[in-house]
């Protein structure tokens, strides 16, 4: 390209998965200079932010924002206000898939299968019947598995001090049946699907935020052990959800394999993490795009090439 776009990135923000989204911004950034593009990095959370301004004399935005004021829909409303072509879902769609409940209620209706589900207080909790078996207790609004409690043996539940720490933070609550089973996640990109990643924590624990990022979790790109007519099934879910839901450029969509065969929806996320361990780039080299092929079609995905 002769004449280089000037790329703003947006990185870091106020919610509770800031970390991620600097270490996801930092790694896009380094390969958005490589390739060539001029780019110019902003925090959200920083005084005296200003999109506007930041924006002007910039031909694209790519929000590599995480969490509340990222996904939620914030953001990309003040863009389409602006008029400033961007990565990623616009504001409707951010706002339906970010909150759990709301997204829950959407994709049933559309005949979507997801675990027996209920929003609940700290009141709510103690009494709901999904508590008297394995159960997955989530924030309705958060990511990356902050505060998310995965309780297989109910002998091991927290002490009620643990929840009432929960609920100060979140006041309501996604309570889950947990669904035994193996965890799959699909990326897709510009509306197809991206290879399966089985996501295998260490043995005898979960998926949280720890295993997330020590580098012990294993992620198995294409699993050999799940047969190819599952893995095509887990990859047209993915699109059919990012269709639905109205989401554009790019989303990633996890769910359970459970041990009857049955795909369960737990998620869409709009703007999944982009760090050197994230899940995302790793479905897209393993689908043959490496990191600067990748943030190449980020830019060019935003302008509507």
């Amino acid at each position: 390209m002769d004449d280089m776009e000037k790329v703003l990135v947006l990185q870091g923000g106020t919610g509770s998965e800031r970390e991620v989204s600097l270490r996801s911004g930092a790694n896009v950034t380094t390969w958005l200079q490589k390739v060539g593009y001029e780019v110019v990095v902003a925090d959200p959370a920083d005084p005296g932010f200003d999109l506007a301004a930041l924006s002007e004399d910039c031909d694209v935005v790519l929000p590599i924002l995480h969490g509340t004021g990222g996904e939620d829909g914030l953001v990309q409303g003040q863009l389409q206000e602006l008029e400033k072509p961007f990565l990623g879902s616009n504001s409707g769609a951010c706002e339906l898939t970010f909150n759990k409940s709301i997204y829950r209620e959407f994709v049933s209706k559309q005949g979507q299968t997801l675990p027996e589900g209920v929003v609940v207080d700290r009141q709510q909790f103690d009494s709901s019947a999904l508590r008297r078996a394995p159960y997955v207790l989530k924030p309705i609004d958060g990511g990356s598995s902050i505060d998310t409690l995965i309780l297989h043996d109910l002998s091991r539940e927290p002490e009620p001090a643990y929840f009432d720490d929960l609920f100060v933070r979140h006041t309501e609550m996604l309570l889950e049946r947990l669904v035994p089973g193996q965890e799959l996640t699909v990326g897709v990109l510009h509306n197809r699907a991206l290879p399966v990643i089985l996501i295998q924590p260490p043995v005898g624990e979960d998926f949280d935020y720890q295993n997330k990022y020590n580098g012990r979790t294993k992620e198995i790109v294409n699993p050999p052990n799940i047969p190819h007519d599952v893995q095509r099934r887990a990859q047209q879910l993915a699109v059919q959800l990012h269709v639905l839901t109205g989401c554009r450029h790019i989303t990633r969509s996890d769910m359970i394999l459970a041990d009857d065969g049955t795909l369960y929806v737990l998620e869409t996320n709009t703007m999944p993490g982009m760090t050197e361990q994230s899940l995302f780039p790793k479905m897209a080299a393993a689908d043959g795009m490496d990191m600067a092929r990748l943030v190449t079609s980020f830019v060019e995905m935003a302008m509507g090439l």
